[in-house]
């Protein structure tokens, strides 16, 4: 089966100027350094890893809302790292995880759906636009009244569909979910997840979905990369990934993901991992996980593993995978 790539990045690399102890002293974070990965038209890979680990900077940076230090961006086979971006910004959209923040509370829901709207000029006169807010609202689940309320007037989860209605706004193929549900309760996460699904496959929309709960991607993706230290470390087949990491790191994330049954749940060991992240401005050298790695050798100081692919779809950087029990 022929498949067709939408999305591509190669070697992407996002770094940021910081100050160091001295006024002289310029140090930079690498928050994305040498990523390389492909999400398929359709499809939705899942990126996962801790806070600061860089996966919210790669989503922005493939949409160019942060410029690239480094590497290309593909979109549908074109390369668009140093293109002007207008014309994608209706192909290529984002869900900001947080929907207190990333709403105008000044404006009503209808002018922050409508807004891109009138940027595209999407709509040809203000009674066709009023119905193509009403049509959005009513996709996400919300209703018409809706469309003349204030953001502080809703929960949390009617203000991330809101964000989510806004993102359809301009009939985008692609859209990056950045943790847009971690600022969601619990009991509202399963709906915003399934809704999002509904979304695909009713619009055939392609996602970039990330978060840190694991367990929530692997419901959700077909795909799963994980990263650590703006580095990616493990990318596979969600099964695969689930039951055949090889990682150190992926196997300890994997580990945590909760048991509902006691019994199972007793059987299975924790891998705990020893010692906080290293800081980005300073990571250690060759494989940034080896402060923290059981397997860690002479060599993973010296020499950064390899990313490479170790069967069909499934790749890695690590230089004992051998010894991963």
């Amino acid at each position: 089966m022929k498949t067709h790539k939408l999305v591509e990045v190669q070697h992407l690399k996002q770094y940021f100027p910081v100050r160091g102890e001295g006024f002289f002293d310029r140090k930079v974070v690498k928050a994305v350094d040498d990523v390389s990965f492909h999400i398929e038209k359709g499809e939705t890979l899942g990126l996962v890893g801790e806070s600061g680990c860089g996966k919210t900077t790669t989503g922005r940076t493939i949409l160019r809302l942060h410029e690239p230090t480094g590497g290309k961006i593909f979109y549908d086979g074109e390369d668009i790292t140093h293109v002007n971006m207008l014309p994608y910004r209706r192909k290529m959209q984002i869900v900001f995880q947080d929907p207190y923040a990333s709403l105008d509370p000044r404006m009503t829901v209808g002018d922050i759906v409508g807004e891109a709207i009138d940027i595209h000029r999407l709509a040809a006169n203000a009674q066709e636009r009023r119905e193509r807010i009403v049509e959005l609202l009513s996709l996400v689940g919300l209703n018409t009244e809706h469309a003349n309320r204030y953001p502080h007037e809703f929960s949390g989860g009617q203000r991330q569909r809101v964000g989510i209605a806004r993102a359809l706004a301009v009939n985008p193929e692609f859209i990056v979910c950045d943790e847009p549900i971690s600022a969601l309760d619990v009991s509202i996460q399963a709906q915003v997840v399934n809704m999002f699904e509904e979304l695909q496959e009713r619009l055939g929309l392609t996602y970039l979905f990330i978060a840190h709960n694991l367990s929530v991607v692997k419901h959700i993706s077909k795909r799963i990369g994980v990263m650590y230290l703006g580095k990616l470390v493990e990318l596979a087949d969600s099964y695969e990934l689930t039951f055949h990491s090889v990682h150190p790191y992926t196997r300890s994330l994997i580990s945590a993901i909760p048991i509902a049954d006691p019994k199972v749940s007793r059987a299975t060991k924790r891998i705990v991992l020893e010692g906080d992240v290293p800081s980005p401005v300073n990571p250690p050298s060759g494989c940034r996980f080896r402060t923290r790695c059981a397997y860690a050798s002479e060599r993973c100081a010296v020499e950064e593993p390899e990313w490479r692919e170790i069967s069909p779809g499934h790749y890695t950087a690590c230089h004992h995978i051998d010894r991963v029990q």
